[in-house]
């Protein structure tokens, strides 16, 4: 429980603003930003009551808080409420209205009274429960094997208290006259850890003989360390964050903490970003205003991975350099120095005009009815090519003439 309230009160809470269909920055100017973010009030940090609103969802599956506002509805404060001294009732038209009974002194000059709230006097976060109302504890929820594991811890303690010797029987060849007075007798001298592994000595013929089984036989240990595991799947904790590493790897135990945030964490923050928007903010702000929980720091990886992460954003121009550096809190560069800048690769062309560059028309102009194909052009011979190539023709059939007239003087010849 500690893990899980300190890792979601150490995560930044901002209130942003809705600019554009796809835009958004920071409320800073609405007075909901500073109590979310830094003071929800005078007597508390952020850190401390996020904190203490976790801790009343795990153990008791809801969060109560008072809110205080002015007589323009505007919040100026938030104050945790102990959740086993609220009820929530219906009045008869149907409004929800809680009450706490302040049977201590939480509240100054209210004690041993019961408080009634309106529903817009109270900031509800409800865990897991059945009608969306009233969340369970999961505690309550998972008694019978937190049960099992206390029943193993209790009888680890008497074991060990025994001095880890297991129990057995003193046999007597006769009859015994007083056997609750041998058998104080063995345990004020042998019993205890302080009196372990000492010799006894035994007289008339008695005889020692365990009975009980050792505890590698009844598998305590491994009892003991599925308890743990028991109670990690409970709140739905990785094993290594409670420091059980026997299963950790170098290869694993990064993306076991990423799952952390994204399936452990993440149900628990939304909860809570939606109840603030449900009781903190009035109706006319909720279409424009959102909280969100910032997780960028628990999602990153190690140095190398975050600066090859970089490298990629800047060089395909969807972050600049100065976006990345205030990730890392560094200091931006000018923007001279194209600190600002969204650069991209040059080379970087669109996929339908590829090939355009070798003569290859894009499937689209290829396809387009009103694209009239392009006609190959034919060569235009200058005078002086022209000029050679009936030469060449002449020379050409003057030589194939020489031939004709030698093969008929050799035919006359012979006949």
């Amino acid at each position: 429980m500690r893990l899980l309230a300190e890792s979601v009160a150490q995560l930044p809470l901002h209130l942003y603003k809705v600019t554009d269909p796809d835009g958004q920055e920071k409320a800073q100017d609405h007075p909901l930003y500073k109590i979310l973010y830094r003071e929800p009030n005078p007597e508390m940090t952020s850190f401390s009551y996020w904190e203490a609103v976790m801790t009343h969802l795990l153990l008791w599956g809801n969060s109560y808080s008072q809110v205080i506002r002015d007589g323009k509805n505007t919040v100026l404060g938030i104050y945790p409420l102990l959740p086993e001294n609220v009820e929530i009732d219906r009045t008869e038209s149907g409004e929800l209205y809680y009450i706490y009974h302040a049977y201590t002194n939480e509240v100054p000059g209210e004690t041993n009274k019961d408080i009634i709230f309106r529903r817009d006097e109270i900031l509800h976060i409800p865990g897991l429960s059945f009608n969306g109302l009233v969340g369970f504890s999961p505690i309550a929820m998972m008694k019978n094997s937190l049960g099992t594991t206390m029943a193993v811890e209790k009888y680890g303690s008497a074991f060990f208290k025994n001095g880890a010797q297991p129990a057995g029987v003193l046999e007597h060849p006769g009859v015994l006259k007083d056997p609750q007075k041998i058998r104080d007798n063995w345990v004020n001298a042998y019993g205890g850890p302080g009196n372990a592994h000492k010799v006894a000595v035994l007289e008339e013929g008695m005889a020692y003989k365990p009975i009980s089984l050792p505890p590698e036989d009844s598998q305590f240990l491994s009892t003991r360390e599925f308890g743990v595991e028991e109670i990690c799947r409970i709140f739905r904790v990785p094993p290594h964050m409670v420091q059980d590493l026997k299963r950790a790897t170098f290869s694993n135990i990064e993306h076991q903490s990423i799952d952390f945030v994204v399936h452990t964490l993440d149900p628990w923050l939304v909860r809570i970003e939606k109840a603030i928007v449900k009781d903190l903010l009035i109706e006319e702000e909720k279409d424009l205003y959102f909280p969100k929980f910032n997780v960028d720091g628990l999602l990153r990886g190690d140095y190398k991975s975050r600066m090859d992460g970089y490298s990629v954003g800047i060089s395909t121009g969807i972050i600049s350099p100065n976006e990345a550096r205030r990730k890392e809190n560094m200091p931006p560069l000018p923007e001279d120095e194209g600190g600002d800048f969204h650069i991209v690769n040059g080379t970087f062309i669109k996929l339908k005009d590829v090939g355009q560059q070798y003569g290859v028309a894009s499937e689209d102009k290829a396809n387009d009815p009103d694209t009239e194909p392009d006609e190959p052009e034919e060569p235009q011979p200058d005078e002086g090519q022209e000029g050679e190539e009936q030469e060449e023709q002449h020379e050409n059939k003057r030589h194939t003439e020489r031939k004709n007239r030698r093969k008929a003087q050799r035919r006359g010849g012979s006949s």
